[in-house]
């Protein structure tokens, strides 16, 4: 009897170790603005219908000069030696979708792509919705380069990838 006891305590604390180790850190240990982390927001993209719809309604997903996607390059400006990660929007079966994310290796073309890059602490509060991209943009929050106009006429998508980027999780202690 007493055997069986020591065998049922053993089980029991084995049990609870095992409880309480996380199945999968992956996504939880991954750092904002990383290789991952782009994969991450490229399904992230894929699952927003006001960013796979809206941004082919308004012409946005095809002005690509033919080369069949855009790129929207991503960094975190006081990680300066961090690398740039970027997406790869194209249009498959009528709608804006994420095709590639990951580390930035084409250059983008500014007459059609963008690059974005802001302060870490400044990507987490628009992430959190606390301003959007015009405000971000206004008082030097966020900082862009591509085309301008284009950019402007899209607001409304432009706003939700900015929350797509504080819905996909990231950590921020340190840089990619």
């Amino acid at each position: 009897m007493r055997r069986h006891l020591h065998i049922i305590r053993i089980f029991i604390l084995i049990l609870f170790t095992v409880s309480t180790v996380p199945i999968s850190t992956a996504h939880a240990e991954t750092i904002l603005m990383t290789d991952e982390w782009a994969g991450l927001a490229c399904s992230a993209w894929n699952q927003e219908p006001v960013l796979t719809e809206e941004l082919v309604q308004t012409g946005w997903a095809v002005n690509d000069k033919g080369r069949g996607y855009k790129i929207i390059q991503l960094y975190r400006s006081d990680c300066t030696a961090s690398p740039m990660v970027q997406l790869h929007i194209g249009v498959r079966d009528e709608k804006a979708v994420c095709v590639y994310g990951g580390v930035a290796g084409k250059a983008p073309d500014l007459d059609v792509d963008y690059v974005m890059y802001a302060e870490t602490a400044r990507w987490e509060e628009m992430g959190r919705g606390e301003y959007g991209p015009m405000r971000g943009m206004l008082f030097g929050r966020l900082k862009f380069e591509g085309p301008k106009w284009e950019a402007m006429k899209n607001m409304g998508p432009f706003g939700k990838f900015l929350l797509l980027i504080g819905q996909v999780p990231g950590k921020t202690a340190s840089c990619p």
